[in-house]
């Protein structure tokens, strides 16, 4: 009896003993496949990550500074600093004009009316201060027909026509300049290209062989100093066609005006000084 709870005792024992190492060995085991299942993903994802991020570099698309600014690299410094420093005078030009035509308009219809009740109130002299601290080109040649008004009226319009031609030629200054540099800028083009496909010929003659990489290469940057100095022309060319616009109607205006003004003085010719 003693022998068998004895061997049942012992039977026990190494039952218990081999279930716990059999778990033991079987809980390791399942966490060495999940550490090793995690660590394959992280490698998987690792591995994705860059090229996930190689795609979207890929697929981003350069702005059109960095387009621009890489095309003028690739046209070369030589020919491409001169096109721009034509785009920079040019500009330069166009702003100050665009600013002195702005400041040489003039609501002519006010004007009128003021040295209209001015003549009529006060006299020639309250209306010469009105033109005088008016800006503009026809407040200038209002002041010159007041100013001549003791003289009669053909003297007085003798002297604005005379003066009117004068602001004529300020309104129209700086423009031959702006033309020039239109004419220049795809002048400077079409001569970098020309030099381009001369050394893009020059390239193929000394590899002895034709080489689509040479010429689309070549004929490329060739081609660059064209496009740069047309789109530089093309920009000048809307300005200057906007600054004619504009003189044009500041001239219109004068001559209406100055209509408008003779037939004032007409009717108040014997106004006091």
């Amino acid at each position: 009896m003693k022998k068998l709870i004895a061997f049942l005792t012992v039977a026990g024992m190494l039952t218990f003993g081999v279930t716990s190492v059999v778990m033991a060995q079987d809980q390791p085991a399942a966490q060495t496949e999940q550490v090793a299942t995690d660590s394959a993903q992280a490698v998987a994802d690792t591995a994705a990550a860059p090229q996930e991020t190689l795609v979207e570099e890929e697929v981003a698309p350069m702005s059109f500074h960095q387009v621009l600014k890489q095309k003028f690299i690739e046209g070369g410094a030589i020919w491409m600093f001169p096109i721009l420093l034509v785009l920079i005078l040019g500009l330069g030009l166009v702003i100050e004009r665009i600013l002195y035509l702005n400041l040489s308009t003039t609501n002519t219809t006010k004007l009128l009316n003021k040295v209209e009740t001015a003549l009529e109130m006060e006299g020639v002299t309250a209306a010469k201060e009105i033109c005088k601290n008016t800006r503009g080109p026809v407040a200038s040649i209002f002041f010159q027909g007041l100013d001549r008004h003791s003289e009669g009226l053909d003297i007085v319009e003798k002297s604005i026509v005379s003066y009117g031609g004068v602001l004529m030629s300020r309104l129209e200054n700086n423009l031959s300049w702006i033309s020039l540099f239109i004419a220049l800028a795809p002048m400077l083009g079409f001569l970098g290209t020309v030099v381009g496909m001369v050394q893009a010929f020059d390239a193929i003659e000394a590899a002895g062989d034709i080489s689509p990489t040479v010429v689309a290469g070549g004929m490329k940057v060739a081609l660059l100093t064209t496009v740069f100095g047309l789109i530089v022309a093309i920009i000048l060319q809307i300005f200057y066609n906007y600054l004619l616009s504009k003189i044009d109607g500041i001239v219109n205006a004068m001559e209406d005006s100055t209509i408008s003004f003779m037939d004032i003085l007409v009717k108040n010719k014997n106004a006091k000084k």
